[in-house]
């Protein structure tokens, strides 16, 4: 039994770490660095190069008229602030909705043939002209400021990318996907303390960009390109660094079936990404950049979804050592608190199918999803089954 019982401490710690145990290590190590160094004043001088603004849009047509003038309406200079579009395979009539804006500075290139994203991105890339590229998705609408916020952090010459917020709108209706929200929330906090220690790991895909200079294309079977981007550049000795003001919004997904397809592409690409960045493991080579790679990203993408399952059933083994409950046991009372999640995850699944909306249940609802999904993309990326081409999540009204 102490073999199960080690197994179990070691697989709870994994878990316990990867969600909170990191951020709470990680606020620690910033404040420390507080105390250590003092910040840098922020420069008064204003740092206003020539940005494009990019797109790789795929059938957004309910978007085009609002994302457009969303992005007319940011505040920059207007004639240093240029859009791209690429719409390959596009055939809802997006293209011939943006060309309506081509009077007004909006490029758009488009190619009968679909690539997927990435395919678009780094066909798409060769259009742009300016030192800045700040990459955006069709269906998501910027803050006011978020290009001005982005840029002013170029101005130091040892950053390669900033990435923005993703938000999510709260709604009273939302479904339990709402509790995205909340998540993107902790994410960003969590990615603010990343930047201040030294970078974040990984861009939200919704609104990040990269010196342009630095682009380089990415394989065409990559599932999670803003990721491999992203964290290429660092390795090649740039910070990632991040501002929650700059920030995408969009609904949250319509439903927790379309998060789950959302999150198991997510995981496929995690795994991927991975594989792809196993440099990024040596901490001896990228010392605070692969501790906190490690730490924020491989964990919940590989051991900690992994160790769910097992801890549940250790668990209910050390409970029923005797055959029986020990109310003065740890592990009984360990083993029911679990009971008590998956049961209220269970019951927040068949009331979300109900259409009945109880919140208490949404947290522990979409944790179990989360981490099922990293479960289901990792069967799906072992099967090779994930296609960089994909039909994006039905997002909520």
């Amino acid at each position: 039994m102490f073999t199960i019982q080690l197994i179990l401490w070691i697989l709870i710690f994994i878990v316990f770490y990867a969600y909170l145990g990191y951020g709470i290590i990680l606020f620690m190590l910033v404040k420390i660095k507080r105390l250590l160094w003092r910040k840098a004043k922020e420069s008064d001088i204003d740092y206003e190069p020539e940005v494009t603004l990019f797109v790789a849009a795929y059938n957004e047509k309910d978007y085009v008229d609002a994302k457009v003038n969303n992005s007319f309406e940011l505040e920059y200079p207007k004639q240093k602030l240029f859009q791209v579009w690429i719409t390959d395979g596009s055939d809802d009539g997006t293209p011939d909705l943006l060309r309506n804006y081509q009077s007004k500075g909006v490029e758009v290139f488009h190619e009968n043939a679909r690539g997927g994203k990435i395919g678009a991105m780094n066909r798409g890339m060769q259009f742009v002209k300016t030192p800045i590229v700040v990459f955006s998705d069709g269906n998501t609408m910027l803050g006011k400021e978020s290009v001005r916020r982005i840029v002013k952090l170029f101005s130091d010459p040892t950053v390669g990318c900033v990435s923005g917020e993703k938000r999510i709108y709260s709604k009273e209706k939302d479904s339990a996907a709402g509790s995205e929200g909340i998540y993107w929330k902790y994410e960003s906090k969590l990615k603010k303390w990343d930047a201040e220690l030294y970078s974040v790991v990984g861009a939200a895909g919704e609104l990040f960009a990269i010196r342009t200079e630095l682009f380089e294309k990415v394989e065409k079977d990559t599932l999670l390109d803003d990721f491999i981007i992203s964290l290429r550049i660092a390795m090649k000795g740039y910070t990632i660094q991040y501002d929650p003001e700059a920030y995408a919004i969009e609904t949250s997904s319509a439903n927790v079936k379309e998060e789950l397809k959302r999150k198991i592409r997510i995981a496929a690409g995690g795994i991927q990404s991975i594989v792809r960045l196993s440099p990024l493991l040596n901490i001896f080579r990228f010392g605070m950049l692969s501790f906190q790679y490690v730490s924020h990203r491989v964990l919940r993408w590989t051991l900690a979804p992994m160790s769910l399952p097992f801890i549940f059933i250790l668990n209910g083994i050390l409970a029923f050592e005797n055959g029986t409950f020990n109310l003065s046991s740890l592990y009984t009372w360990l083993f029911i608190g679990q009971t008590i999640f998956y049961s209220m995850a269970l019951i927040g699944w068949y009331l979300e199918n109900k259409a009945v909306k109880v919140k208490i249940l949404f947290v522990p609802y979409y944790f179990f999803i989360m981490n099922m999904a990293v479960i289901l993309g990792i069967k799906r990326y072992l099967k090779g089954s994930q296609s960089v081409n994909w039909e994006r999540a039905k997002r909520g009204k």
